[in-house]
């Protein structure tokens, strides 16, 4: 049975991890691909500036890194003092930088004030209001 993953990864004990990514049913990651002739070798260099951008967004460092034809493996260190430090507006603009947030918490991220109310109804009714004015 599957574990979660905070059962999985124990910064504490292990900072470093070894992760590795594959294409299933002859796809090619990169590299040209026998049955067809093909070349996808463009993709290497995305893989690799990809990871790089998630250095900046992300609390980790990449240690090595080597791509493949049908897969990849990245050695990461966690680094938790630099993580530690970031309160929850931080997360998000992190998050911001490689994914669209959720309309809630865009609400919520371009109305500071939407954060005070107590009462769950009075946010919900806040934050309706807020996506009808946008409408």
């Amino acid at each position: 049975m599957p574990k979660p993953r905070k059962a999985l990864v124990l910064l504490e004990e292990a900072p470093y991890y070894h992760c590795v990514s594959r294409c299933l049913r002859r796809a090619f990651l990169c590299g040209v691909d026998s049955h067809t002739g093909k070349s996808y070798e463009h993709r290497r260099q995305w893989i690799v500036d990809r990871l790089k951008q998630l250095t900046v967004v992300f609390a980790i460092d990449i240690c090595a890194y080597a791509v493949m034809s049908n897969h990849y493996h990245v050695i990461l260190h966690v680094d938790t003092q630099c993580a530690a430090e970031w309160n929850e507006q931080e997360v998000i603009a992190r998050w911001e930088r490689l994914f669209s947030l959720p309309v809630l918490v865009q609400g919520c991220w371009l109305c500071p004030g939407l954060g005070d109310f107590e009462d769950i109804d009075n946010q919900i009714d806040y934050v309706a209001d807020f996506i009808n004015e946008q409408n």
